[in-house]
């Protein structure tokens, strides 16, 4: 009767070690479906980006998504926005388009918005 509570004790101090399937294999399949194809198409655009954009726009810009063919820009400041828009109009757009035709580029929106550090 003594030992009750020291049973009891290292009943609930005991470490259950469950058999659970590999967590692996599912984390690299969904890498596979969902990760790696987004970022393969996303890793050229932002190239493309990088090459073609002005460096002192580049700064104040970065590349908040892709989906369905339109390229989502946030810009940092208003006026680094319309100097940005400028840019497109003055064939920037036109140049980006061109070079990211292979992976299903056909607009770019320009939001003003803050830019993660």
């Amino acid at each position: 009767m003594d030992d009750l509570p020291l049973r009891r004790l290292t009943q609930w101090k005991k470490t259950v070690h469950r058999s659970l399937d590999r967590l692996g294999d599912e984390v690299v399949e969904v890498f596979k479906t969902h990760i790696q194809k987004r970022q393969t198409r996303l890793g050229k655009i932002a190239e493309a980006w990088l090459e073609l954009v002005p460096d002192p726009l580049q700064e104040f810009t970065h590349l908040g998504g892709f989906a369905r063919g339109t390229l989502t820009v946030i810009v940092e400041g208003s006026a680094n926005l319309y100097l940005l828009k400028q840019a497109m109009l003055a064939g920037l757009e036109d140049q980006l388009l061109l070079a990211c035709r292979g992976q299903g580029l056909r607009k770019i929106n320009l939001r003003l918005g803050k830019t993660p550090d």
